[in-house]
């Protein structure tokens, strides 16, 4: 029972610890200082008594599988949870063959700030339709594009800043 407990402990506390370096990276690459740290304070904790406990029994091999699955797993669930925070913004551009003042209306009427670009592409004169919008926001904007025009072009990438706006205020309609 004494192994069975141990294996856990060492599973739990790697998953713990890899899902909270996860979202300590998040808070790092989004400029939170204070809560990266803070987060990295009890990561470690966490971290120092789950190797202690598998180096103080290297010659068991369940303590090492314990490690390396609680490893593996820490990793799958820090990118869930990483999904379920959404933190965040991004700019995505659009770029389509439909009527774009008829897209962009579409879209701000939908609660999502649009800026149309004209540009050439190879086969000419295109329209690029950009929003900012909130990540949590991008499932419902792509619902929104895909029922508009399923067959347009889209990127989308990581805003580290904004300021000011129409997407400040912005709410969006659940629909």
């Amino acid at each position: 029972m004494g192994y069975i407990l141990g294996y856990l402990f060492i599973f739990f506390a790697r998953c713990l610890d890899v899902s909270m370096a996860t979202t300590r990276t998040i808070m790092v690459v989004k400029g939170k200082k204070f809560t990266a740290a803070t987060i990295g304070f009890f990561e470690i904790i966490i971290y120092v008594f789950a190797i202690n406990k598998v180096l103080s029994g290297m010659n068991n091999i369940g303590n090492v599988l314990s490690y390396a699955l609680g490893f593996a797993t820490g990793n799958y669930l820090g990118v869930v949870i990483e999904e379920k925070m959404a933190l965040g913004t991004l700019i995505v551009q659009i770029v389509t063959t439909k009527d774009v003042e008829k897209f962009s209306k579409y879209l701000r009427e939908n609660g999502f700030g649009i800026t149309v670009m004209e540009g050439h592409g190879k086969e000419g004169k295109i329209h690029i339709l950009q929003s900012v919008l909130h990540r949590k926001d991008l499932n419902s904007f792509e619902r929104y594009v895909n029922k508009y025009d399923e067959s347009a072009f889209m990127t989308i990438s990581d805003a580290r800043t904004i300021r000011g706006g129409y997407f400040k205020n912005r709410i969006i309609n659940k629909k």
